[in-house]
């Protein structure tokens, strides 16, 4: 049975059965598997543990920690090519006599080294019955977005005090290796393009990226070459649009994770006196379906599918659905309790950012939408910025953290300030002790006393939209000129042959398919893949997903480091 999931997360797991599973199944015999931190993370994103038993897995090991000898079962070791992991397996076949399983077959996530190869090849070569590569060496954080597994690549790509180009450089290519393991799960050899900018961070990353492509698929397990497909990949630097990283979101998921402490996707909350857990994750039906929504409309629209689920048992709701209520009828419903558990749990979080909106945020929202626009509600230009800024910076009530905010969508807005006005915001602001989460996005290529160049931006005045909710990234007019061959090869270059369906001229060669096939074949098959280096906001995210329902014929894949820029920048 295949987990219930799609996109990314589902690709991952039919990959894991073709290379694994199925290359070392037989009828009616159980195997340990063996993981190390990364692939127990990887597994755990795309399969559950019912998922391996059908696969033949009965127990699940980590490869760092001591085990009880199971000599009469083989083991699966799933691994990344480290020292670490590599000296685990080896642990376990020391000799025959001590050895902690029957066999052992290897894999390993990404190209394993020779010094490596070839130790795992002097201490227990007899008991390896299979030794395999499978390209797997990123997150499937969602349907659609992926997160690379380098903990430490914002700090080692920006920071001042790494001053060896050899790690910056080092750091690039464990990226642009991760990011063609995504490609090639996608099965996908795109066109690589950039956004040429005052960095050569995404120039950079875009070239290491193409000749990796060309090298994969020259020596892949088919050992055939793989023309361009019909996709683009196209990176960015994190400089590119910073308002989207400190404005305010009021989209549920971005909301959520702005305003409320949840780690690693866990939700706590409080119901019937009792403190509770919940994980955010798409195997929640309700959640895939409203996170993306505005907060006012994931309110209503909760509120409408529990008082609807059961018109007979619902009647002993009247007017508004409290949480009180909901959980006495979780008790008189076993059949509908997974249900209305969930409806409790989205309920308790639209509240809780209801809760902090209205306490202070609700205020600053306008001020940051005016600021991050440059007009205000009715249309009317921001004649004078520091006039908008300066209530919330006299306001006793907000944060110095969301000051701080307001602070940096001023120099955004006005395309930088003077060093002497930047002095005067942090003495009178009080937040000397945290300036540098302003000064250090100069690290990010954001010019914060000097100006800078803006993206031209979509006119989206007749999209309707509430009040305070009407910036849109920019990443999605990116996403939408890309798509539609809008993109200048001036300030969007490729570093490798354009593919025919996305060059915008129209012509292809008499080799080529006619241009109708084209047309055709990028409706079924292609796919815009984005990768910003520094990482990417929720509302981000969410873009890629409406873009893909708008454009029918392209399926927009995003990269994602989940970590706060504001916190970065520190």
């Amino acid at each position: 049975m295949a987990p219930a999931v799609s996109g990314l997360k589902s690709l991952v797991w039919q990959k894991l059965k073709s290379s694994v599973f199925e290359d070392c199944k037989k009828e009616e015999e159980w195997k340990v598997m063996l993981l190390d931190d990364y692939t127990t993370k990887l597994l755990s994103l795309c399969c559950k543990m019912t998922d391996l038993l059908a696969e033949g897995i009965t127990v699940v090991e980590n490869v760092y920690k001591n085990r009880e000898p199971v000599p009469h079962m083989k083991a699966i070791y799933f691994i990344t090519p480290t020292k670490k992991s590599v000296d685990g397996l080896i642990d376990d076949f020391i000799t025959k006599s001590s050895s902690r399983y029957k066999a052992a077959y290897v894999y390993f996530t990404d190209f394993c080294p020779d010094n490596l190869f070839n130790k795992i090849k002097s201490s227990c070569a007899k008991s390896i019955r299979r030794c395999k590569e499978i390209n797997i060496s990123f997150f499937p954080y969602e349907s659609q977005v992926f997160t690379l597994n380098v903990p430490d690549a914002f700090y080692r790509c920006y920071s001042p005090t790494l001053e060896r180009t050899k790690d910056k450089d080092a750091v690039m290519q464990v990226m642009a290796e991760q990011i063609v393991t995504l490609c090639a799960t996608l099965d996908e050899n795109p066109g690589v393009r950039y956004k040429s900018g005052p960095s050569d961070k995404a120039c950079k990353l875009a070239q290491l990226v193409e000749k990796n492509l060309e090298n994969y698929y020259k020596t892949d397990e088919r050992s055939q070459i793989k023309a361009k497909t019909h996709s683009q990949l196209i990176i960015i630097d994190r400089g590119f649009d910073p308002v989207s990283t400190v404005l305010h979101e009021l989209t549920f998921q971005a909301m959520a994770y702005d305003l409320l402490p949840i780690e690693n996707d866990t939700y706590k909350y409080k119901t019937e006196g009792k403190e509770r857990e919940a994980i955010l994750e798409e195997d929640d039906e309700l959640w895939v379906k409203i996170r993306h929504k505005h907060i006012a409309d994931v309110i209503e629209y909760v509120n409408k599918i529990t008082k609807t689920s059961s018109n007979a048992s619902y009647r002993t709701l009247r007017g508004n659905v409290s949480i009180s209520a909901l959980a006495q009828l979780m008790k008189k419903m076993p059949l509908y309790r997974k249900e209305i558990s969930r409806q409790v749990i989205h309920l308790n979080l639209a509240e809780d950012c209801m809760s902090k909106f209205k306490s202070n945020i609700e205020r600053l929202c306008k001020t940051e939408q005016d600021l991050a626009l440059g007009t205000d509600v009715e249309g009317q230009k921001v004649k004078d910025s520091m006039r908008v800024l300066l209530p919330v910076l006299l306001n006793k009530s907000h944060e110095s953290y969301d000051k701080i905010r307001a602070i940096l969508l001023y120099i955004f807005s006005t395309n930088g300030t003077t060093q002497e006005n930047l002095d005067k915001l942090i003495q009178n602001v009080q937040i000397e002790s945290d300036s540098d989460m302003i000064r250090n996005w100069k690290y990010l290529d954001v010019p914060v006393i000097s100006s800078q160049h803006k993206y031209p931006r979509r006119d989206r005045s007749s999209e309707e939209t509430y009040q305070l909710s009407r910036w849109t990234p920019v990443i999605k007019d990116v996403m939408e000129d890309a798509i539609e061959n809008k993109l200048d090869s001036k300030d969007w270059p490729y570093c490798s042959q354009c593919p025919p369906t996305w060059n915008g001229s129209g012509a292809v060669s008499a080799r080529q398919k006619p241009k109708g096939s084209y047309k055709d074949e990028r409706k079924s098959s292609a796919r815009l893949i984005i990768f910003v280096i520094g990482g990417i906001t929720y509302s981000e995210m969410r873009s890629a997903y409406e873009v893909s329902q708008a454009y029918k014929s392209c399926e927009v894949v995003i990269g994602k480091l989940p970590v706060s820029f504001l916190k970065l920048c520190i």
